[in-house]
């Protein structure tokens, strides 16, 4: 399990477009706030015709926020780029200049075995090239392809997949999943009300990448749809919840709206703080190891509940307490 604070601080994850010209003058205004990471699309979002066009508005931007970055203090988000193929990592990274300072990774679409080495292999590569300059450059890949789909091959699919992600599991930040577009091929659409893991068919697969992945990687929940119109609010908070409890931490967002939302229902409740932080400070020489918890409420045990203890203090400190 990651016992490391990077692992969970992707968080609220604002996806938008690589050509919007407006993000540089957001982030440096702070207009959404101090606590998300940003993804700038090159994939889906962008027309097929004008993906040049977007690549040099993301440099453009990149280069304006680290420029900025040396003469005002405002907070910097994890960056990531969500390119279309292994070759952008390569080629971004090298037009990037000393805007790569700024640069946390970059995010697989679509990742299978038709492009998993690929993947690994540039940012193995743009890794070894620029360490100089660059601790590290991470690596998110997307589980959302349609070859997942099939119940004969999913479970060869995801621990192949996983086999090839543990040689370089220390560039791997986070593992994501793709609940649209694994909806998309069930023809399925959830509404604001009803969350994806009452969708059996998707959730059933995000359940088996959890199972795979969840033991070694923080795994992201899907993203929600859902910003404005009668409890938009109330479903993301109750899909966050859902997702804790499945054992996912973070959410791509789609909407600044949705941030706080997802920063506030990540926050630990004290009593789950107290109890991890008894845990994680249990005598280990005592003739006991099972107590009563900090409140009196349930039962604590070192051996079963010290990996949920040690998630929780890495939560509160990120996110805080409520």
């Amino acid at each position: 399990m990651k016992d490391s604070l990077i692992y969970y601080s992707v968080g609220a994850l604002l996806y938008c477009p690589a050509n919007n010209r407006n993000i540089a003058s957001a982030i440096i205004s702070q207009r959404f706030g101090s606590r998300f990471s940003l993804a700038l699309c090159l994939e889906d979002t962008i027309n097929d015709n004008y993906v040049e066009e977007a690549e040099n508005i993301l440099l453009y931007s990149l280069n304006t926020i680290y420029k900025a970055s040396k003469t005002k203090k405002f907070y910097i988000p994890k960056i990531f780029i969500r390119v279309r193929n292994p070759v952008q990592i390569t080629g971004l990274t090298e037009r990037m200049g000393d805007a790569l300072e700024i640069l946390t990774g970059y995010i697989a679409p679509k990742f299978s075995f038709k492009n998993a080495d690929n993947y690994i292999s540039a940012v193995e590569n743009v890794n070894k090239e620029y360490k100089e300059y660059k601790d590290k450059i991470y690596l998110m890949p997307i589980f959302e392809s349609p070859d997942i789909i099939n119940l004969q091959n999913r479970y060869n699919i995801l621990y192949g997949l996983k086999t090839k992600l543990d040689a370089v599991e220390e560039l791997v930040l986070n593992i994501r999943v793709g609940g649209n577009d694994l909806s998309h091929m069930f023809g399925l659409r959830r509404h604001a009300s009803e969350p994806i893991h009452n969708m059996k068919p998707v959730s059933n697969i995000l359940t088996d990448i959890f199972t795979v992945f969840g033991m070694d990687y923080i795994v992201s929940g899907p993203v929600w749809e859902y910003y404005n119109g009668d409890g938009w609010d109330m479903g993301l908070e109750e899909e966050i919840k859902q997702d804790l409890l499945c054992g996912f931490i973070g959410k791509t967002v789609i909407h600044p709206k949705q941030i706080p939302v997802l920063n506030d229902t990540l926050k630990v409740p004290v009593s789950d703080l107290n109890d991890a932080k008894s845990i994680l400070n249990w005598d280990k020489n005592s003739s006991s190891l099972v107590s009563g918890s900090i409140a009196r409420e349930r039962m604590n045990e070192y051996k079963t509940h010290s990996n949920w203890a040690l998630k929780i203090i890495l939560l509160a400190e990120y996110y805080g307490v409520k």
